[in-house]
């Protein structure tokens, strides 16, 4: 399989270099593309040297800052066009573990549409998060399994590995959820496909460098998002509506 790992970055010049090569001693045979939403403090810049270091490191520059869900979306859409077989989101910040990305591969090879490193499976774990960082990511993944009916664990973890023929069968340019939310719409749109979705235990460990880009804001449209979607698709069943682009 051709596997291509994405990382989005913003203001993550300490942190990038170290998880970098991580990725490549622990998946070698991995492209990486960085997408860069142009960082002040001159993240692409570095990407771009070590990319001119390394053929199998590319980057992808943005003109600005325009959320997560965006670049991972041009990072799928980059991917794809160049023909990888699979397709991985990951953190910069070292909290996904690049070890770790074999089991997710693995899982993928043996027929998994979307692995997805799961937190709040048996054997999942996080590290050096307070109380409340892991009250607010539980409840959050559990009321949007309740509000969605999906049977995804950890539905707003953020480390996986997609088949592209996943990527391919949902519409990406439907997509215009960011950040905490951006990941969990994502889970969804498979799970209404039917397709194979397999959650692998991952230890998450919380960022020792760069500032968090989290924030109460997000997590507040996230939920808004999560509720509106929820009661929407209660209603297109109850009324035997079809929303637009999805399955009949």
């Amino acid at each position: 399989m051709r596997v291509l790992t994405i990382i989005p970055t913003y203001n993550e010049l300490e942190s990038l270099p170290i998880t970098l090569g991580r990725l490549r001693a622990a998946v070698p045979a991995s492209d990486v593309l960085v997408v860069d939403d142009n960082s002040p403090d001159g993240t692409g810049q570095l990407a771009d040297s070590i990319a001119a270091e390394d053929n199998q490191v590319h980057v992808l520059h943005r003109k600005g800052k325009e959320g997560l869900g965006a670049a991972y979306i041009a990072g799928f859409k980059w991917g794809l066009a160049a023909g990888y077989d699979v397709l991985v989101e990951m953190d910069a910040d070292g909290s996904h573990q690049p070890e770790q990305l074999p089991q997710l591969l693995d899982a993928v090879d043996q027929g998994a549409d979307l692995a997805m490193g799961s937190r709040w499976v048996r054997g999942g774990s996080v590290v050096n998060w307070p109380l409340y960082r892991q009250a607010i990511s539980r409840i959050g993944s559990t009321y949007s399994r309740i509000m969605l009916g999906v049977n995804i664990k950890d539905v707003t973890g953020g480390y996986r590995a997609f088949r592209r023929t996943t990527l391919e069968k949902l519409n990406l340019d439907q997509v215009e959820s960011v950040g905490y939310g951006f990941q969990v719409d994502l889970a969804w749109r498979v799970a209404k496909m039917d397709l194979k979705i397999v959650e692998c235990p991952i230890t998450f460990v919380e960022r020792e460098l760069g500032a968090s880009k989290m924030s109460g804001h997000i997590v507040v449209e996230a939920m808004i998002n999560v509720t509106k979607w929820g009661l929407t698709a209660r209603w297109n069943k109850l009324t035997g509506k079809t929303p637009v682009g999805s399955r009949s």
